[in-house]
C-alpha cells in the first residue's frame, strides 16, 4: 500500500518516526513535507497535496491512503477534506481510527502530534491502515450521499 503523509512543524517528529516504522512494515511512504522545521509553516499546502495524491492514486486503482499530522490534527483534517474525494477523519483513540475506515471508508487519517505519545499515535495510524471498509449497504449509501452532495451541491433525502 502507498501511504501519502504530510505534517506541519508540530508533527515533524511523529512524521519522521512513521515514515521509518511504516516503511519497515512494507508500506510505500510518500512524504509531502515539510522538509525542514519552521514554526511559522503553513500546513494547508502540505495536507492538500497529500490528499490530492491519495484521491488521484485511488482513482487510478492504486491501493493508497493518507496521513495528515499537526498539533491537534484539526486544521490538517479540514485542509485535506477540501479536496474533492478526500474523506479525512480525525482519530483520537483506537475505536475512532478503526471506525473511520470500517464505517466511513476514510482515505486519510488526521492525528494530533501534541495529543498523543509517539507510541499511541503510531498505534492509531497502524489500526487505521489495517482496517478494511465493511462495504455494508448502509455505509455505502451514506458515503454515496456525501459524494453526491460534493458533486452537485444538492442534499439528498
Amino acid at each position: 500500500m502507498r501511504v501519502h503523509i504530510a505534517t506541519d512543524h508540530a508533527g515533524m517528529e511523529l512524521s519522521s518516526h512513521l515514515i521509518t516504522a511504516l516503511t519497515a512494515k512494507g508500506y510505500e511512504m510518500v512524504d509531502y513535507g515539510p522538509s525542514a522545521y519552521d514554526a511559522e509553516d503553513d500546513y494547508p499546502s502540505f495536507c492538500i497535496n497529500a490528499a490530492l495524491a491519495v484521491v488521484a492514486d485511488q482513482a487510478a486503482g492504486v491501493d493508497a491512503l493518507g496521513i495528515v499530522l499537526g498539533g491537534s490534527g484539526n486544521g490538517e483534517q479540514i485542509s485535506a477534506n477540501k479536496v474533492k474525494g478526500a474523506r479525512a477523519a480525525l482519530a483520537w483513540n483506537l475505536d475512532t481510527a478503526k471506525l473511520a475506515r470500517e464505517h466511513n471508508d476514510a482515505n486519510l487519517v488526521a492525528v494530533g502530534g501534541r495529543q498523543h505519545s509517539v507510541e499511541e499515535a503510531t498505534a492509531l495510524i497502524e489500526a487505521f491502515l489495517a482496517e478494511p471498509f465493511s462495504n455494508a449497504e448502509r455505509h455505502v449509501r451514506r458515503i454515496g450521499k456525501i459524494a453526491a452532495y460534493e458533486a452537485t451541491g444538492k442534499v439528498a433525502d
